[in-house]
């Protein structure tokens, strides 16, 4: 759990009693692979810190195909953050692609957390807005890279990831089939 505060500390201070109270909120939750955080079409509950595992963000596009749009790792919140604070129904899946681990916080426990703690709303105004840069930095390249640049690049942008998910989900982030992502890995080895 250490490794929550000391992400929450590069956006802002806490005391130890601040921490232990946003500690005290917090919930352990384990998702196996494949298993959803949360789920289109439903209001988002939670918000999550990935202690262990890589979550993905996903959706089905008009002709019924999986889109895969984002990744989040350790040491990442994960949340539908805006469905999530107007409690309305999410767009997205956020589905485990690995077995994980999150600390997770309920609606009723981020306000209280909001609530109580002095600075919180500066904070998470910070933290959401990495988060956002985050995002874009990784996806804004994709638009106007070819295949193989667009893999590189994540190999780069996602070191840890290339053996730890599926190819599927790669191809459908990078916007390619299997088998073209097959053949370029095939050429750059």
């Amino acid at each position: 759990m250490k490794e929550f505060i000391n992400y929450i500390l590069k956006f802002g201070n806490l005391n130890k009693q601040q921490a232990d109270f946003l500690m005290s909120r917090a919930k352990t939750l384990e998702l196996h692979k494949d298993e959803y955080f949360s789920e289109a079409g439903k209001i988002p509950r939670q918000v999550g810190f990935i202690l262990e595992g890589v979550i993905r963000f996903c959706y089905y596009n008009n002709k019924g195909e999986e889109i895969t749009h984002s990744f989040s790792e350790e040491n990442h919140f994960v949340s539908d953050q805006q469905k999530f604070e107007a409690q309305v129904v999410a767009s997205d899946y956020i589905q485990a692609v690995t077995n994980c681990r999150l600390l997770v916080f309920s609606k009723k426990d981020w306000d209280e957390i909001g609530n109580t703690i002095v600075g919180w709303e500066a904070i998470k105004v910070l933290i959401e807005k990495n988060c956002l840069l985050k995002t874009i930095e990784r996806r804004s390249p994709l638009v106007s890279e070819d295949a193989t640049t667009r893999y590189l690049s994540f190999i780069e942008q996602f070191p840890g990831l290339v053996n730890r998910i599926p190819l599927s989900h790669i191809a459908s982030y990078l916007g390619i089939t299997q088998q073209s992502l097959s053949r370029i890995r095939k050429n750059i080895r």
